[in-house]
Formats: C-alpha cells, structure tokens, sequence
C-alpha cells in the first residue's frame, strides 16, 4: 500500500451528473460469499451499482483508488491489510462504511476515530436498511447500529479515548506507515446533536409497502428482503451469519404467512407488486 493517499479526483463539468449516475460502490471482505451476496443485494438496486470487490484491505484501497466509488463498504477483519489499517488510506478518496460482525467497543471507536462514516454490525440491520444506509452514507449522513452506537455514546460519556490505545488481534499493526495529508479527514470524528439524533433513528426506516400484516419477525423480515433482492439460500446464510439449514427453517415459515409455494410468489407479495396480493394476504 502507498505511503501516501492519492489526491481527489477533480469534480466533473456538469454536478448533477454524478447525482443522476447510480450509487458506485466498493466490496470489501475476505469471505467470497459475503462478496457475492452483497453484490447481488446492492446491484439489484437501480440507483446503485457495484464497481469492483475487494479480498483485504489493500485491494481496496486499490479498487478505490482506481474507481473512486461513492461508498466503500469495508470488513474489519481480513488476511494482510485489515480494514482498520486500510482506513486512514481510504477516507480521504471516498467515505466508508464499516460492515463487519466486529463489534468490539475498542474497534468500533478506533474505526470512527480513524474517519469511518459509519459501522453496521452484521444481524444487526435488515437488507433494506443495508440499502438505506449506503444511500445516507453517500450523502454524508452517519449510520450506525445498536452495538456501534453503545460504543459511541460510552466514550462520549467518557469523555475522548486516548490516542494510540491498543487493539485486539493485532488490528492496526500497519498503522505506523498510513501517513495521511488530511488528519481532519481520517482522524476526527466530531459528534454533534444532530450526529446522535441520526445514530439513534438510522435503523428505523420504515418501508412505503405496508409489510406489518405478513407477521414477520425481525429475522424472517430480513431475510424475506434478503430473498427479494434475488440471493440464494448459501449466500443469504452467510450475510446473516447463520446456517443454511437455519434460513430453510426461516423460509418455510415466511411462505407459510405469506400463503406463498415459492420464492418468486414471496418475493411479488413481499414488494407489493402481486396483482391479487390484496385478496389473497387478506385470507
């Protein structure tokens, strides 16, 4: 990885192309399952699209680096460049979301002192809220979930951590050659009331489509939206951190209150584009 941090790219002629542009994102996580679901979640939005995906911290940096993307999504835990140490490289190119199933206090407070724009804690967010927070992130807004928001508000209570405090694992260790030009870009964090109100409600979203009458629970909601995005079973499995025998059990109660024999019924009824949704959920 380069010593130092690329300059910005210049902004282009006309600035509501970008806007009009899909969402360019970047996949960061070593488990080629994990890659491939959230490709296949994020690219079946029409606003977003997946430029390139990333094994550790230093393939990301380069496909940031070469693609410049919107949103770099980034796993805190990988072989050679972790995401901890990959961080100060990445911030100043593009904002980036940690999304990881490290939920550690002394993690998630090294990734947002290092310039994380926010930390999602995998079972912790439902697809669509994984949606919701790429588009915030993109817009500068921060997203977090519950354990990352205790680890927030705890050292707000205490006051600032301690700089060059240690991290389990090694995490970090590479950190002594990230020389960075722009310390306020990759090492403050400054939370402001308007910070906390957004931490508090990021994961709160409600969808347009009325999905309350289908009596899902939290975990068959999530991956009723995990199977409309089009994932597999393997792949959902794996996003969820949960086994494939798991999701099949999940599964078939979904299809049991949603009347549905297959996953395609599921998934119309689910978006709210079933033509007899209606009269049929209603029995």
């Amino acid at each position: 990885m380069p010593h130092e941090t690329p300059p910005r790219p210049p902004s282009p002629q006309d600035p509501d192309a970008r806007r009009r542009a899909p969402l360019r994102v970047v996949v960061a996580d070593d488990n080629p399952v994990v890659r491939a679901g959230l490709t296949a979640l994020l690219s079946g939005r029409e606003d977003i699209t997946v430029v390139a995906e990333a094994a550790d911290g230093r393939e990301a940096w380069e496909a940031t680096y070469h693609h410049r993307p919107d949103v770099v999504l980034l796993d805190v835990r990988m072989p050679g460049v972790d995401g901890i140490s990959a961080l100060p490289h990445l911030v100043p190119v593009a904002p980036v979301l940690m999304l990881t199933y490290s939920g550690e206090a002394e993690i998630v407070r090294e990734a947002l002192r290092r310039g994380a724009a926010g930390y999602l804690v995998h079972g912790e967010f439902t697809a669509g809220q994984l949606i919701d927070a790429v588009r915030d992130i993109s817009q500068g807004h921060a997203r977090f979930t519950s354990t990352a928001t205790g680890a927030l508000l705890a050292q707000l209570r205490r006051g600032p951590a301690p700089a060059g405090g240690s991290l389990p694992d090694g995490l970090g260790e590479m950190d002594a050659n990230a020389h960075v030009k722009d310390p306020s870009t990759a090492n403050n964090l400054r939370v402001s009331a308007e910070t906390l109100s957004q931490v508090q409600s990021s994961m709160r979203q409600s969808s347009p489509v009325d999905r309350s009458r289908f009596r899902l629970s939290a975990r068959e909601a999530e991956i009723m939206d995990l199977i409309a995005s089009g994932m597999t079973n393997q792949q959902i499995a794996a996003v969820c951190f949960i086994s494939e025998k798991t999701v099949k059990n999940h599964i078939n109660r979904i299809f049991a209150k949603l009347h549905s024999t297959s996953r395609a019924e599921a998934a119309a009824k689910w978006l709210g584009t079933a033509p007899d949704s209606t009269s049929r959920e209603a029995r």
